[in-house]
């Protein structure tokens, strides 16, 4: 793992905005930055920024290279399961994708009693609640404990800076959300995702909690992953080494993804109510060399930090130089 003094040197390498000039139909999401091109292709950079509970928290160096090349990785693992919207990799932190009709509906699998969001399973157990998307659990759970099966716990899909609320296969039919053939598709897609996924981390030593999946529609009405897969802003990663003795001692799992951030918030604050207070240098550090960690640790890759006085932007500027033609043409036309 690296530590924190061998990555101090890059806590002002992040790209924080991916705007540029000369590319076309430009979408800001919570990390990552899209551009639409004319001819039915989509430019996804993902930035260095880091959100959770709706908010904006931070910038973490090499967070959008490690999502890009994390995803990278899983979409060609997981290519005979589902297509996916990849057509190229221009930049360590872009990839360049179909367009596609996304479905109304984020798809989560959960393998655990985790998370620590509002709509998390293990936050409304802890309430006192049984029902919720749909299934029933048992009680007498302890947090973090497997459960019997994967479920899927959907919800709808929030605009930035919106609440992604809890759903049901009934509410998704009854709402038109998705057509019954559309969400049999999905379920079982997510389904045999999530268990390539649990077996593959299994292999490295890890336990694939849980996940969320984004699917799309070609210009077929084919049903297309997109976004990304099992990256540790997607997903609840924990060592398999360490998870009985905690799970026993009534602690959280050792985990390397995004709740590294979230945890150290909620240790301060009550993040959907009170003010996020200011990231320290050591916690931004910290989590860099945990996503680092979570590249290498599934990929098998050494993960290469680049020359200290390279900036990012600039960076991507160059190698989305040709497709800066294609904005260019469109506004000549």
């Amino acid at each position: 793992m690296r530590d924190i003094a061998s990555i101090a040197q890059y806590a002002h390498h992040v790209l924080k905005e991916a705007e540029i000039v000369g590319l076309p139909r430009r979408y800001r999401g919570k990390v990552r930055d899209n551009y639409d091109l004319p001819d039915g292709r989509r430019i996804l950079i993902t930035t260095d920024r880091i959100s959770a509970f709706d908010r904006p928290l931070a910038a973490i160096p090499f967070k959008g290279q490690v999502l890009t090349q994390t995803a990278r990785y899983w979409f060609e693992q997981t290519a005979d399961i589902c297509p996916n919207h990849v057509l190229a990799y221009p930049d360590p932190n872009v990839v360049v994708g179909r367009r596609l009709d996304i479905l109304p509906v984020e798809i989560v699998v959960r393998g655990y009693l985790a998370g620590t969001t509002s709509t998390s399973i293990l936050t409304r157990y802890q309430r006192g609640e049984r029902e919720m998307y749909g299934h029933r659990l048992p009680d007498g759970l302890r947090a973090h404990e497997r459960l019997a099966e994967a479920i899927i716990t959907p919800t709808t899909k929030a605009a930035d800076g919106g609440h992604d609320e809890p759903l049901s296969e009934a509410a998704i039919l009854e709402q038109g959300l998705l057509t019954a053939e559309q969400w049999r598709t999905v379920s079982e897609t997510a389904l045999a995702l999530f268990a390539r996924g649990q077996a593959l981390a299994a292999e490295r030593g890890l336990i694939l909690a849980d996940t969320k999946y984004e699917f799309g529609t070609d210009a077929d009405g084919r049903i297309v992953l997109a976004d990304e897969i099992h990256t540790p802003d997607s997903s609840r990663y924990w060592f398999a080494e360490s998870y009985p003795e905690r799970l026993g001692a009534g602690t959280a799992p050792e985990s390397f993804d995004k709740d590294y951030v979230r945890n150290w918030v909620v240790a301060r604050c009550d993040p959907y109510r009170d003010p996020i207070p200011d990231i320290p240098p050591e916690v931004v550090l910290g989590a860099a060399s945990v996503y680092i960690r979570a590249y290498e640790t599934i990929t098998q890759e050494t993960f290469v930090l680049p020359d200290p006085a390279e900036v990012p932007l600039e960076r991507i500027r160059r190698n989305l130089a040709t497709y800066l033609d294609d904005g260019t043409a469109e506004r000549r036309n």
